[in-house]
């Protein structure tokens, strides 16, 4: 038995296998410094991996080279399926098709006088004095115009001309275009019309035919315009690497993370689901692994090589229904994650008057300064500057054999011209590591704002959060961060470094329906939306193959004020007092006030089905030796932190046994990260081999 659960990230493929074959493990034991393998009870184990993702030389794809490196297999033998329980996995490949504009030819279907409408958009300005407009780049190549219509009230005012769209379809179809996103007019109600040129559309041969009232049945013409082009653009792609893995794996159930935190099986995949794919896994990964460790109130930390993410959680996933990726606007249920720039990639410069940092990154080639490829000084060298990250306990991955330590040396020497420059500039004097420590308080600043800007300003107090830091970079800056914020608890766990990977192993089967209702919210509606949500459910269950797992269901209602476009979304109910209390006390909560003589409008309503998932164990582990003998430091370093150099004690994370307590300043290394505990600060390791900070004073 083996299961799979894979990140596929933008530098780095992540991989968390579960397994009960002894044969594996005695094989991967022979490279430690490889595999990181740690036992759980009935006779299983937990094998940790990372390898890069892009490698063209060596491999075609990362997670089955990733397979294939566990079991053992060359890259021209087929894989024993048969062995293989499930694969579940988080991709970027649609993340980063839609940031490069590399999507699939799409041809544009829409009512006719709408031909500009998504390029129009809202007119929203986001940089309200900007004097040149940058519109964002369409991902439809040509649109063609039909000429048809339905009323609001669903009277047809003009039928489709059958022979006019076949002909128009087929001059597109001729010019080597195969996929098309099919947008009209009311059809979120009124879908006739839509299931007419669809029709038309796959008799020519179209590969991929997005309809908008399927992908997002809701109202609102641009938002399930631009979304039913998203799904038209990325879902071809997404399908061929899909069937790319399929392929390698027959047989094998394979599943996809979705941007909402649910699991759906590989053939329903879709582009417009995919998006948020690698950063959803991260967010169950926290979520549920705080939740084992007694944290209810989470403020989820991801901090990698280019970005950081963070995301709230109060008892259940938020997600948002509008939101913008990459440029394109979208209209599907995702989790609300806010991303920023920075991460330990990003560069650092100084312009002549103010340090600043990113949001350009080194990325992978050439790297920081310290990866030995004559990149430029990035966040990981600050780190390295002011002796937080030690050559000696990073793997000697570098250089262009790729197998030399990091260079602090070339980091010292960039740190020290660098302080000359600001003294001539500024004329004010400091030493290299002070320059370093301002790079990190200006980073730690703008991680700290991304994640007040989920909490702080929604009406959330972080004080009496926990900061769940993961990632590979997130050990470094977690005290840092939690100090700007006043946070008093960090926790980290042991697979903090593949989150994202392990969340996939962790998360729920989940399938959500919704459709637009924008009726006043009073008694009379509410049988009306109880049969709503029964055909929803139906709908949602289709999508499930139920293997009498237990499934939970929740159903939700978006709320607004009459004459206003503000949605929130509460638990739907019998009772209209209860809703309308359940919208009051959230609009208070994030607007500071409520209008008691408006009346309550429901724009849509939705049904999520969750079916429960086996998710793997985690052991306890016991305590070997007495209180007394107290973990050794590996050595002494010299570390930078609080304008002053600090003998600092190093400790190996695989030494630390339960009930051992550290005090700040020190640092806690492991396979796959490095933690800097920072004064005032004090680690101790849980039974569940958890590492919970706690700020002392």
């Amino acid at each position: 038995m083996l299961k799979v659960f894979a990140d596929r990230g933008g530098t780095f493929t992540d991989i968390v296998a579960v397994t009960n074959n002894q044969a594996i493990i005695d094989k991967l034991s022979r490279y430690p410094e490889r595999f990181l393998i740690v036992t759980l009870p009935n006779q299983q184990w937990i094998i940790v991996y990372k390898l890069l993702s892009e490698n063209p030389e060596q491999y075609q794809d990362a997670a089955i080279q990733g397979i294939r490196d566990i079991m053992g297999i060359s890259s021209n033998e087929p894989i024993p399926t048969e062995a293989i329980e499930v694969v579940k996995m988080g991709t970027t490949v649609a993340t980063n098709a839609l940031l490069e504009r590399k999507g699939d030819r799409v041809v544009l279907l829409i009512t006719k006088g709408f031909k500009d409408a998504l390029r129009i958009g809202y007119q929203n300005r986001p940089n309200i004095f900007a004097r040149h407009i940058i519109l964002p780049t369409m991902l439809y190549e040509q649109v063609i115009e039909i000429d048809e219509r339905y009323d609001a009230h669903g009277n047809e005012l003009t039928p489709v001309n059958i022979e006019e769209v076949k002909n128009n379809l087929e001059e597109v179809y001729k010019t080597g275009i195969q996929s098309c996103a099919i947008v009209l007019m009311h059809s979120d109600r009124y879908p006739k019309h839509e299931q007419q040129i669809a029709k038309i559309a796959q008799e020519i041969g179209f590969t991929q035919i997005s309809v908008s009232h399927q992908v997002s049945p809701l109202m609102k013409l641009v938002s399930r315009g631009d979304t039913t082009v998203v799904d038209a653009y990325l879902t071809p792609i997404l399908r061929r690497y899909v069937n790319q893995i399929a392929s390698q794996l027959p047989e094998v159930k394979l599943m996809f993370m979705k941007s909402d935190g649910g699991l759906v099986a590989a053939e329903q995949f879709q582009g417009k689901d995919s998006i948020l794919s690698g950063p959803a896994g991260g967010i169950v990964g926290a979520v549920q692994t705080s939740k084992r460790a007694g944290f209810e109130l989470v403020i989820t930390f991801d901090m990698g090589g280019t970005s950081t993410d963070v995301a709230h959680f109060k008892g259940e996933y938020e997600r948002q229904l509008d939101s913008e990726i990459a440029g394109a606007r979208m209209r599907v249920p995702v989790l609300a994650i806010n991303t920023i720039a920075a991460g330990g990639g990003s560069i650092l410069f100084f312009d002549g008057s103010s340090y600043r940092v990113g949001p350009k990154s080194a990325g992978s080639n050439p790297g920081p300064a310290c990866y030995r490829r004559g990149g430029p000084l990035a966040v990981t060298d600050a780190n390295v500057m002011l002796g937080k990250i030690h050559p000696q306990y990073f793997p000697s991955v570098f250089g262009i054999d790729g197998n030399l330590p990091l260079d602090r040396d070339t980091v010292i020497e960039q740190f020290t011209q660098l302080a000359q420059d600001i003294q001539g500039a500024t004329l004010n004097h400091c030493t290299p590591e002070q320059v370093a420590a301002g790079f990190i308080a200006i980073a730690v600043e703008n991680m700290a704002n991304a994640i007040k800007k989920i909490s702080l300003q929604r009406g959330y107090d972080v004080s009496q959060y926990v900061l769940c830091c993961f990632g590979g970079a997130g050990g470094q800056v977690a005290c840092l961060i939690a100090d700007t914020l006043g946070m008093k608890k960090i926790f980290l766990h042991p697979y903090a470094g593949v989150l994202s990977a392990y969340g996939m192993g962790l998360a729920d089967v989940r399938a959500i329906r919704e459709a637009g209702v924008e009726q006043p919210l009073t008694q009379a509606l509410i049988s009306k939306l109880h049969q709503l949500m029964e055909y929803l459910e139906t709908q949602a269950r289709s999508e499930i193959n139920e293997d009498n797992l237990q499934t939970e269901i929740v159903q939700k209602v978006n709320l607004k004020y009459e004459g206003t476009n503000s949605t929130l979304t509460v638990n739907f109910a019998d009772d209209v007092v209860l809703m309308r209390q359940g919208f009051e006390d959230e609009h208070k909560s994030r607007y500071g006030f409520i209008q008691l003589d408006k009346n309550l409008i429901v724009e849509s309503a939705s049904v999520e089905v969750i079916q429960k998932m086996e998710t793997p164990e985690e052991p306890l582990i016991t305590r070997t030796c007495s209180i007394a003998g107290a973990t050794e430091a590996v050595e002494i370093v010299r570390m930078f932190t609080a304008d002053r150099w600090y003998d600092t004690p190093v400790y190996r994370r695989e030494d630390l046994q339960p009930e051992d307590s550290i005090n700040g300043p020190a640092i806690v290394v492991e396979k796959i990260s490095t933690i800097v505990v920072e004064s005032n600060w004090q680690a101790r390791l849980t039974k569940s081999n958890h590492l919970i900070l706690q700020r002392l004073a």
